[in-house]
Parts: structure tokens; C-alpha cells; sequence
């Protein structure tokens, strides 16, 4: 037994020391990570007539904030199909007063019946002591 914890000891040291050599392998050309490169030079436009940017003004390739989320998000404008012209051109403008319309007192109304004021004369609340009742039962 003890012959046995001696070869595997052994081998275990020969595997462990191995991995402190180098074979050519790993000998290979990398590149350097510290090494620092220069950047090209920056280049001076032919025209001199570009006006200069104003402090603080936003960049003109730059929209707002809620014009990059929604670029984002939905992409850009997608041209409308034949279909969806003919029908916004059919469909027409709205009405300009159509609020103040419906209020006047000649506009002409359905009367849907008595089911539709209950319904909008129904007290407020969380709904937990309603009842339900058919007419005519």
C-alpha cells in the first residue's frame, strides 16, 4: 500500500511540475496588451467655411431623448402602404368644435333606454355589495 501512495504521489508531482515548462506550443507570437499604439492624426477639412459648434448646444446628428427611445424601440418611420392612404385619405379631417358640439342642447341623442342611466347612475364604490336583478322576474 505504501508503495502505491508513493507512485501515485509521485505521478501527481511529475503532472503538477509540468505545467511549469514551456513547449513550443504556447511559444507563439501574441500581442501585447500593454503595449500602447498611436492613433492616427486627426485631419483638417479642405473647407474652412464649417461654422463652429455652440457651447452647449446639441449635436445636429442627435435628436432628444424621447426621439431615441422611440428609434429605438419602434425604428424608423415605415412608409404607409396603398391601403392605409386610401383610407385616411377617405376618412377625411376631424371636426375642429366637435367637443362644443355635443354639448349643445340641438344636438339630436339616442335614447338608449333606462339600462344605460342605471349604468351611469350607479353609486361609486368597490362593487362588493352589488346585486344583480332582471326586470320582469
Amino acid at each position: 500500500m505504501r508503495k502505491y501512495i508513493l507512485a501515485s504521489a509521485a505521478a501527481v508531482s511529475a503532472l503538477a511540475l509540468s505545467g511549469c515548462g514551456s513547449t513550443g506550443i504556447f511559444d507563439r507570437n501574441r500581442p501585447d496588451e500593454f503595449a500602447v499604439s498611436r492613433a492616427a492624426p486627426l485631419v483638417v477639412p479642405p473647407d474652412f467655411a464649417l461654422t463652429p459648434p455652440q457651447p452647449g448646444a446639441p449635436r445636429p446628428q442627435e435628436g432628444n431623448a424621447n426621439e431615441q427611445v422611440l428609434d429605438a424601440l419602434f425604428g424608423g418611420p415605415a412608409p404607409r402602404s396603398p391601403a392605409q392612404q386610401s383610407v385616411t385619405g377617405n376618412a377625411g379631417s376631424s371636426e375642429t368644435g366637435i367637443r362644443t358640439s355635443i354639448g349643445d342642447p340641438d344636438t339630436n341623442t339616442v335614447n338608449k333606454g333606462s339600462v344605460t342611466r342605471d349604468i351611469i347612475s350607479a353609486p361609486e364604490g368597490d362593487g362588493q355589495n352589488a346585486q344583480a336583478a332582471a326586470p320582469g322576474l
